[in-house]
C-alpha cells in the first residue's frame, strides 16, 4: 500500500485513486493539463461544476459573445493535425464556435473518462505527513492526489450586482456570465441591461435588434474598438497554417500580449498630429485589439495616451448623433487601455436606434429594483426582462469559492485577504503540490488566454516530472521568492498607466475587495523566458522535500 493509499483509508473513502494529480476545471486550461499528464503517464482527475466542458466558452452564451482575439491565434498549438485541420468560420469567433472547438478538443483526445462533469470542488486540505492533498466534491467524495492543479478560469465567477429589490423582480432576469442554454428571444420585450463591460457592449446591439425598448444602464463609459469582423477566407486560413511554426514563436517570444501583430517603432508624440490620426485611421479601420499597438508608448505615457484616448472619444462623437448621449458614452475616468479595451460591433451606433434608451447611473443612480420596473434616484423605467451584465469576481474569485488549507491549516483566503500573493503566479507560499494556471502574478488576461495557458501547463507538467525523476514528493514556494516576485509585479504595474484605472485588474469592482494590480504586465516572452530560468536553476526560489526511504519503498 502507499502512503496515498494509505492516507486515503484513513478518511473519507475515495471514489476512485488515488490520483497522481486532481485538476480543477475543464476548460482550455484544465483539458490540455489533462492531456499533458496522460501522456507522461500520470493518473489524473478532472472536477467540472458546468455540465460540459469549455469553461469561460461554457457558461458566456449571451447574445453577440464571441472571443476578442483573431481565432486563427485563439487555438492551441500543442497538436499540429488540431491546428492544420480545424475549420474556424469568422476572424473573431463566436462562442458557438469555440464551445464545438472545446467539445472537439475533447473527444478528438478522448479527455471525457477523466472528466466529472456537473461537480464542484468544496475543500482541498494539504496533508503534511503524507505530503499530499484529500479533495472533497459537492457530490460528498473525497479523494486524495499528490497534486492540485486549480484551472478554475479567470472570467468564471460571474458577479451578481448588490441591488436593493432584485429578488423581487417579477421579470426574466439573466446574467451573461450565467446565461440560460436554450435561444432566448426578447422580441416585444421592453429590457433593461445593467453594465457596460465587454458583455454589455457585445450583447447590446444584438438585443436592441429584438428589444420593443432597450434601456442601457451605464456607470463608467468603457473604450471600444470596431471589431470588423468578416468571414475567413480559405486563403487567410491556408496563410495562418503555413506560416503557424513562426506564427506561434513570436506570440510566444516577442509579443508582450501573445497576438501576433505590427510592432511599433516609435512614440506617439514622434509623428505629427496628421500622420499620428492617419495611423489610428488605420488602425480603426482594421479594428481589433491591436489599436494599442499603432504605438510603443501608450501604456507608458499620459500625454501619448491622450492622443489615443481623444481619437476614440472624437470618434464616438461622430458616430453618436445625439450629443447628450455621445458625451456620457465617451471614457474620460481612465486612460484608454488601462482596462481590456473592448471590441464591438455597432455599439456605438446602436444608440441611435430610437428604440434604445442610455441612463447615466453614475449622475442618476439605481436605488431599487421594482417588480416591473427599475427605479433610478430620478424617474422609474418600466422593463419586462434584466440582462445583469456586471461581470466576474476576477482571477482570485473562483478560487476563493474553493476552501484551500495548506501547512498548519492556513486557508488561501486567509492568506490572500489583503490581496493575492504568488511566486510567479503558479504557487503560493505555505501551499505545497498546489499550482495555479493563469493565477494573479502572471500575464493571464494581459494576454492571448491561449498561450498563457499552454506556458503554465508545460512548466508545471515539466516540473512534475522533475520531482517524479528525483523522488521528490513536495514543492513549494518559499516566501522571499513570493515576496520578491509580488514586489516586482507591483513595480513593473506603476511603470505604466494601468493602476490608474479602477478596473477588475485591480479587483476594484468586487466591493471590499483590495486593491491590488493582479497580472504581471511585464510580457509573455519576458515570463516566460523567467519563468525558463527558474527551471533551468534547479526550481530557484522553490523549496522541494525528498520522499522518506520507506515512501519510496512503498510507492
Amino acid at each position: 500500500m502507499s502512503a496515498l493509499q494509505s492516507a486515503s483509508a484513513k478518511g473519507q473513502p475515495a471514489a476512485a485513486g488515488p490520483y497522481d494529480v486532481v485538476v480543477v476545471g475543464a476548460g482550455f486550461a484544465g483539458m490540455y493539463m489533462l492531456h499533458r499528464l496522460r501522456q507522461q503517464g500520470l493518473s489524473a482527475r478532472v472536477y467540472e461544476q458546468g455540465g460540459d466542458v469549455g469553461g469561460t466558452w461554457y457558461w458566456n452564451r449571451y447574445p453577440g459573445a464571441r472571443c476578442d482575439v483573431e481565432s486563427m491565434q485563439y487555438s492551441y498549438s500543442f497538436d499540429e493535425e488540431l491546428q492544420q485541420q480545424w475549420e474556424w468560420s469568422e476572424r473573431y469567433a463566436p462562442q458557438p464556435e469555440i464551445l464545438k472547438y472545446a467539445n472537439h478538443v475533447a473527444d478528438r483526445f478522448n479527455l471525457r473518462s477523466d472528466i466529472q462533469l456537473n461537480t464542484r470542488v468544496d475543500r482541498a486540505e494539504f496533508d503534511e505527513s503524507t505530503n499530499s492533498w484529500s479533495v472533497t466534491t459537492s457530490d460528498g467524495k473525497t479523494v486524495t492526489a499528490r497534486y492540485v492543479v486549480l484551472a478554475t478560469g479567470c472570467l468564471s465567477n460571474a458577479k451578481m450586482p448588490d441591488i436593493k429589490g432584485l429578488s423581487d423582480f417579477k421579470g426574466r432576469v439573466y446574467h451573461t456570465g450565467h446565461w440560460p442554454h436554450e435561444e432566448i428571444d426578447f422580441t416585444g420585450q421592453r429590457v433593461g441591461v445593467i453594465g457596460t463591460g465587454s458583455s454589455g457592449i457585445q450583447s447590446v446591439p444584438v438585443i436592441a435588434e429584438q428589444a420593443s425598448h432597450l434601456t442601457v444602464f451605464q456607470r463608467t463609459a468603457n473604450f471600444s474598438i470596431p471589431a470588423r469582423n468578416a468571414a475567413l477566407t480559405a486563403e487567410e486560413r491556408d496563410s495562418f497554417r503555413a506560416n503557424y511554426p513562426e506564427i506561434r514563436r513570436i506570440a510566444r517570444e516577442e509579443m508582450r500580449n501573445g497576438i501576433v501583430q505590427e510592432v511599433p517603432d516609435r512614440g506617439a508624440l514622434d509623428d505629427g498630429e496628421n500622420e499620428r490620426r492617419e495611423r489610428f485611421e488605420a488602425r480603426w479601420s482594421k479594428g481589433g485589439l491591436t489599436f494599442m499597438g499603432v504605438y510603443n508608448n501608450l501604456a507608458f505615457d499620459q500625454a501619448a495616451n491622450d492622443t489615443a484616448a481623444d481619437f476614440v472619444r472624437d470618434k464616438i462623437a461622430e458616430i453618436v448623433k445625439d450629443p447628450q448621449t455621445a458625451k456620457l458614452l465617451q471614457p474620460n475616468d481612465h486612460p484608454i487601455g488601462s482596462k481590456r479595451i473592448c471590441i464591438d460591433t455597432d455599439y456605438f451606433a446602436t444608440f441611435n436606434r430610437p428604440n434604445v434608451t442610455l441612463v447615466d447611473i453614475k449622475s442618476d443612480p439605481i436605488t431599487e429594483i421594482l417588480p416591473h420596473a427599475v427605479r433610478t434616484s430620478a424617474k422609474e423605467i418600466e422593463v419586462d426582462a434584466l440582462v445583469l451584465a456586471t461581470g466576474f469576481d476576477a482571477m482570485t474569485g473562483s478560487v476563493a469559492k474553493i476552501d484551500i488549507r495548506g501547512r498548519n491549516g492556513q486557508t488561501l483566503n486567509q492568506k490572500w485577504a489583503e490581496g493575492p500573493r504568488t511566486y510567479l503566479g503558479l504557487m503560493s507560499a505555505g501551499f505545497p503540490n498546489l499550482f495555479i494556471i493563469t493565477g494573479p502574478g502572471s500575464p493571464s488576461v494581459l494576454s492571448n488566454m491561449i498561450v498563457s495557458i499552454e506556458q503554465h501547463v508545460e512548466w508545471i507538467a515539466d516540473c512534475i516530472a522533475h520531482m517524479r525523476d528525483r523522488d521528490l514528493v513536495a514543492i513549494e514556494a518559499s516566501r522571499d521568492a513570493e515576496d520578491r516576485w509580488v514586489a516586482h509585479v507591483n513595480e513593473v504595474a506603476h511603470t505604466t498607466l494601468y493602476p490608474q484605472a479602477n478596473s477588475w485588474y485591480m479587483g476594484a469592482n468586487i466591493p471590499g475587495k483590495p486593491q491590488i494590480f493582479m497580472p504581471y504586465i511585464g510580457g509573455v516572452g519576458l515570463y516566460r523566458q523567467i519563468c525558463n530560468d527558474v527551471a533551468a536553476k534547479g526550481y530557484e526560489g522553490f523549496a522541494m522535500t525528498a520522499a522518506e526511504p520507506m515512501q519510496r519503498a512503498a510507492s
